[in-house]
């Protein structure tokens, strides 16, 4: 063996021995693979440059706009929240009042299918899986005639009922599926302590599955956030109005002044963009069923 040749292996040796593999070089075909990848990802994103793009833009129309923005100004965003911050608000409780009746009802019915022993749970998951195949449309339009009836129509109350009805099966589905990770012995042992089914739920259950509440909060939040169909169909009058809906009437009167609509399109995106990154490990976690130590 060669004096280089000895020096490569023992260096390779001792990276193996301190945990670390010695470092390969990259092949031709990696390099086309990562480069077809990035081409993917710019394309996937270019819509959200575009639309940032034009938002930092002078008013007026989209197509007069330049690939980018060396005369930045605010102007857009400044008339955006002027107009449209109300409908941000709006928004912001429908989506936060949805996370909170999804999670209320949620819950509960998920530790139940998980942890009881009782006849026809799986006529139950089938009812929930069947209940997100029902196109919104349909749904929409038959709670449009119980509203009416019931006074609900153009009512924040009315539109977080509603997106709840996406919020909850979601939810339900999710937890159920952490929930069956926790070992019984863990509940028993609470109940042993004197708790009964609604204390070892409460003190013992919800702290564990906190990852995959989360989750399912976040959900809810991104569903009805994002939310068109009930916004468009429950509403016959500006009194509330959320930000999909505000965009979309937006365009319709203010389609020479894009920088206006692209800067109230990026606001409506800025808090799911936030609550992604700040809770992705929680995601990750809840989403897989995590562990249970």
């Amino acid at each position: 063996m060669t004096e280089a040749a000895r020096t490569t292996t023992l260096r390779t040796r001792a990276l193996t021995v301190q945990g670390r593999r010695p470092a390969r070089a990259t092949t031709p075909k990696q390099w086309i693979l990562s480069g077809v990848g990035i081409l993917i990802l710019a394309v996937m994103l270019f819509p959200v440059y575009w639309m940032i793009n034009i938002s930092l833009q002078p008013a007026g129309p989209a197509i007069e706009a330049a690939w980018f923005p060396i005369h930045a100004q605010l102007h857009g965003y400044a008339q955006a929240i002027a107009d449209q911050g109300g409908a941000l608000v709006t928004s912001l409780l429908i989506a936060l009042g949805s996370v909170v009746v999804s999670l209320v009802i949620a819950t509960p019915a998920s530790y139940a299918l998980a942890q009881f022993k009782v006849k026809g749970v799986g006529a139950v998951l089938f009812g929930i899986l069947i209940s997100q195949m029902i196109p919104g449309i349909v749904v929409a339009n038959a709670l449009y005639a119980a509203y009416n009836d019931l006074g609900l129509l153009n009512t924040i109350p009315g539109l977080i009922l509603a997106d709840s009805t996406a919020g909850v099966p979601f939810a339900i589905l999710i937890m159920r599926a952490f929930m069956q990770n926790i070992p019984p012995s863990i509940i028993e042992a609470a109940k042993v302590d004197g708790a009964g089914n609604f204390r070892a739920f409460r003190s013992v259950v919800i702290p564990i599955s906190f990852n995959a509440l989360i989750t399912a909060g976040l959900f809810a939040f991104l569903f009805t956030w994002s939310d068109f169909l009930f916004a468009l169909t429950l509403t016959t009058t500006g009194d509330v109005r959320p930000i999909t809906l505000g965009i979309y009437n937006y365009i319709g009167t203010f389609t020479a002044d894009w920088s206006t609509v692209m800067a109230a399109a990026v606001m409506a995106s800025i808090p799911a963009i936030v609550l992604l990154l700040v809770a992705q490990k929680f995601i990750a976690a809840g989403a897989t069923g995590g562990a249970v130590k």
